[in-house]
C-alpha cells in the first residue's frame, strides 16, 4: 500500500505471535510453530514518522520482529564491502550475542559509574564496529549492517543469524541497488518504478505519443509563472517531486522549492508554519497520498483557516497504478470541512486558471484537484485569472433541454459526448461545468433543477462527495419537495476496482459517454422500460 507501513504491520503480527504462545503455555496446549516476523522497508520510507513510532514501539516491546532496511537510494553508509560483511555477520551471531547479554548482566554488578562508563565504552567501540547504527540501537533495535544485498555469499549467513536469534527486535541494513542486473534500470533507476510495457533488450518504453499537454505539467508551468511574479509563492512536495511537476518549478525556483521526503503530515502542517508568516505554500500530493495528512488538514490548517493551497495531483482513476494510488475520496474528505474550498479542472486550461485562483486565494486553505495522464487539447492561455469563488459556468443550453449534465472535473468532455447522442435521438441536453464543489454555485444548481425534468450530476470521486453536496442543496431548498425533477449523482463505485487502463475503469464506473446517455434514457418518463439501471441517490 503507501509507504512506511511494514514495521507497524509486521509488529502487530509479531505480537499476536507471542500471546498465541503465552496462552499455550498458560493452557498447557501444544507450543505453536516457530514463526519469524520479517519487515522490509526502503530508504525512503524511512523518512516517514510511522516507521519510528513502529520502531520506538518495537524497541520498548522486545520481541522478536526482523526489520530489512533495503538501502538503495542515498546510501546513509559508507560503501560495503568484505571487512564490514565479516563484522556484519558477527554481530549477527549468537556468540557475540549471548557475550554481549552475559556482560550486561555481569556490568550490573558493579558500582553505576563504573558501569555507565563501561556501557558508554562498549557502544562506542560497537559503532566502531558496525557503523551508524547508533540511532537504531537507541531504539532498542540489534543494529546489523550495512551488508551488499547483492553478494549471497555475505548476505545469506546473516540472515540465517538473525532467523535463528531468541532475542529482538532486529535491524538488518542492507545496501541494494535499484534496478540491479538491467543495465536500462541501472541507469535510469527512477524511470523504472513504475512501467508501462516496453521493449527488453533496449529498455524503451512504449508510450503514446502525447496530444496534449499532460496536467502535471500544465500545473508546474502555471505555478512557476505565479512564482515568476511573486517571491511569497512556495512549493512543497512529499518525495513526489516529477510526479507533481515541482521538479520544473525547482529548477526555476531551487531556493523556495521543499521536497519534504514521505513525510505528508509534515508537509501539510509546515506549510501552515509558512502560510502564518505571509507566505504562500503549494502543497503538491497526489490526492491519495493527501489522506495520509487528513489531522493535520484539519486541524493544523483548515481549523485555523489558514491560506494554504493544495494541488491533488492523480486525482481520480490511475489506470495501472490500482486501487492504492486512485484519488477516489477527496472530494468527500474535503468539501466536509469548514473553510475549505474545492476546486476541480476541466481541462487544461481551467487548471491554468485555477492555479491562478489559488494564487489570489488568500482568506482561507483551497483545493484543485485535477487527474493523471493528458489534457483534451484545448488551448491555453498566456496567463491565469482568478476565477470567482463558487461560480460555475453553462458550457451548452439547448432551447427546451429537458435533461442536465451537471459535471465536476474531466468529466466535461464525456457529458458532452453524451449530449451529442442524446441530441441526435431528440433529446436536448444541457451540459454545465461546476467548477467548483465548495462552495457550491446555488444559483446554477437550483436554476438547473427548476428548469429541467432530470438532473445527473457527475464525479470522478466516491460516494459521499459532489453529488452528495448537490442532492443536500437540493433538499436542504426545498427543491425536490414538488417531484419535478428526477435527481441522480454518477459516482466511482463504492468499491476498491481493480487496475485497467483509465479508460476501461471509468467505462466500468458508469462515467464514460455512453453509460452517461444510458443513464439518461433509463431515467426520462417515456423510457421507464429500461429502469433497472438507475442507480438511485
Amino acid at each position: 500500500a503507501h509507504s512506511s507501513t511494514s514495521i507497524s504491520a509486521a509488529l502487530g503480527m509479531a505480537v499476536a505471535r507471542d500471546l498465541d504462545a503465552a496462552q499455550a503455555k498458560a493452557t498447557g496446549a501444544p507450543p505453536p510453530k516457530r514463526r519469524n516476523m520479517i519487515a522490509v522497508i526502503g530508504d525512503g520510507s524511512m523518512s516517514a514518522g510511522m516507521a519510528y513510532e513502529a520502531m520506538n514501539n518495537a524497541g520498548a516491546l522486545h520481541s522478536r520482529l526482523i526489520v530489512i532496511l533495503n538501502d538503495n537510494d542515498m546510501s546513509i553508509a559508507p560503501p560495503v564491502g568484505a571487512m564490514s560483511a565479516y563484522f556484519a555477520r558477527l554481530a549477527s551471531g549468537g556468540t557475540y550475542r549471548s557475550l554481549r547479554e552475559t556482560a550486561k548482566q555481569l556490568g550490573k554488578l558493579l558500582p553505576k559509574a563504573l558501569y555507565q562508563r563501561a556501557a558508554a565504552a562498549e557502544e562506542y567501540a560497537r559503532s566502531l564496529v558496525v557503523g551508524g547504527g547508533t540511532m537504531f540501537e537507541e531504539m532498542g533495535f540489534h543494529y546489523v549492517g550495512p551488508i551488499d544485498g547483492h553478494n549471497l555469499d555475505h548476505l545469506l549467513p546473516i540472515l540465517k543469524n538473525v532467523r535463528d536469534t531468541e532475542q529482538g527486535p532486529i535491524l538488518l541494513h542492507v545496501v541494494t541497488q535499484k534496478g540491479k542486473g538491467y543495465a536500462p534500470a541501472e541507469a535510469s533507476a527512477d524511470r523504472y518504478h513504475g512501467v508501462v510495457k516496453f521493449d527488453v533488450l533496449s529498455g524503451v518504453q512504449a508510450k503514446a505519443k502525447p496530444n496534449a499537454p499532460a496536467y502535471t505539467r500544465v500545473f508546474g508551468e502555471s505555478l512557476i509563472k505565479a512564482a515568476d511574479a511573486d517571491p511569497k509563492v512556495v512549493a512543497i512536495t512529499a518525495a513526489m517531486p516529477g510526479g507533481t511537476g515541482i521538479d520544473l518549478f525547482g529548477k526555476a525556483h531551487p531556493d523556495r522549492t521543499f521536497d519534504v521526503g514521505i513525510a505528508e503530515q509534515h508537509a501539510v502542517t509546515f506549510a501552515g508554519g509558512l502560510a502564518t508568516e505571509g507566505y504562500k505554500p503549494f502543497v503538491a500530493i497526489y490526492s491519495t497520498f493527501l489522506q495520509r495528512a487528513y489531522d493535520q488538514v484539519v486541524h493544523d490548517v483548515a481549523l485555523q483557516n489558514l491560506p494554504v493551497r493544495f494541488a491533488l495531483d492523480r486525482a481520480g482513476l490511475v489506470g495501472a497504478d490500482g486501487a492504492t494510488h486512485a484519488g477516489a475520496f477527496d472530494l468527500a474528505y474535503l468539501c466536509c470541512l469548514p473553510n475549505m474550498t474545492v476546486m476541480a479542472a476541466a481541462d487544461e486550461a481551467e487548471l491554468v486558471h485555477m492555479v491562478a485562483t489559488c494564487h489570489a486565494h488568500d482568506s482561507g486553505p483551497i483545493a484543485l484537484r485535477y487527474p493523471r495522464g493528458e489534457g483534451v487539447g484545448v488551448d491555453l492561455p498566456e496567463r491565469g485569472e482568478a476565477l470567482p469563488i463558487g461560480k460555475g459556468r453553462i458550457v451548452r443550453r439547448p432551447e427546451g433541454a429537458r435533461v442536465a449534465l451537471l459535471s465536476l472535473g474531466t468529466r466535461l468532455a464525456e457529458a458532452g459526448k453524451a449530449a451529442d447522442a442524446l441530441e441526435a435521438e431528440g433529446i436536448a441536453v444541457t451540459v454545465a461545468d461546476a467548477r467548483f464543489a465548495k462552495p457550491l454555485d446555488e444559483a446554477l444548481i437550483l436554476d438547473l433543477a427548476a428548469s429541467h425534468e432530470v438532473l445527473i450530476t457527475l464525479e470522478e470521486g466516491s460516494v459521499g462527495g459532489f453529488g452528495a453536496m448537490v442532492l443536500h442543496l437540493l433538499a436542504e431548498k426545498g427543491a425536490l419537495d414538488a417531484g419535478r425533477v428526477r435527481v441522480r449523482t454518477l459516482t466511482l463505485p463504492d468499491t476498491y476496482q481493480d487496475h485497467n487502463t483509465p479508460d476501461a475503469m471509468y467505462r466500468e464506473a458508469g462515467l464514460d459517454a455512453a453509460s452517461i446517455a444510458q443513464t439518461v434514457r433509463d431515467i426520462l418518463p417515456e423510457r421507464k422500460a429500461g429502469s433497472s439501471r438507475l442507480r438511485l441517490a
